[in-house]
């Protein structure tokens, strides 16, 4: 089976603890993506400071393949993932797939949320794959150049 039909690698997310801080920010981009994102570190200070903000390690088995972050206020029903990484050691073998698959489930089983966005810079060519075959339909340039993408959830929050 090629990487497109084979079915995505098994994956959890995991909430950021001090066991695992450290190993998230020593994750790392290809070269050619560090312009694309925040540093996990900047990320995680962030969220240190941001109640709405749900920091996520992407686990596969034991080993820490990836980082997210989205946030999902309880007096919205929009979520918007904004940050989303796999560490570059591990790209190219469906952890990213797999990793977006299990937030929108996790965001879906909170019930309140409807629609789900996320940001890239429109250069990313893999951003704007992943999140297209997921179900994202580009909507536009946001104020800081970035591409915004969204999607709806299923009615009830859950069927994905």
């Amino acid at each position: 089976m090629d990487r497109e039909t084979s079915p995505p690698p098994a994956v959890r997310l995991v909430p950021v603890t001090a066991a695992n801080r450290e190993a998230v920010v020593a994750l790392e981009l290809a070269p050619g993506q560090v312009d694309w994102l925040a540093g996990n570190a900047e990320s995680l200070d962030e969220a240190d400071h941001d109640p709405d903000a749900r920091p996520r390690v992407v686990m596969a088995q034991a080993r820490i393949v990836g980082f997210l972050m989205y946030e999902a206020p309880a007096d919205d029903d929009e979520a918007r993932i904004y940050r989303f990484m796999i560490d570059s050691a591990v790209q190219g073998r469906g952890y990213g797939r797999a990793a977006l698959r299990a937030v929108l489930e996790e965001i879906a089983a909170l019930r309140h949320v409807r629609r789900v966005s996320i940001c890239y810079m429109p250069d990313n060519e893999g951003a704007r794959r992943l999140y297209g075959a997921a179900g994202f339909l580009e909507e536009g340039l946001d104020e800081d150049g970035e591409m915004v993408a969204g999607m709806s959830l299923p009615a009830g929050g859950n069927g994905l």
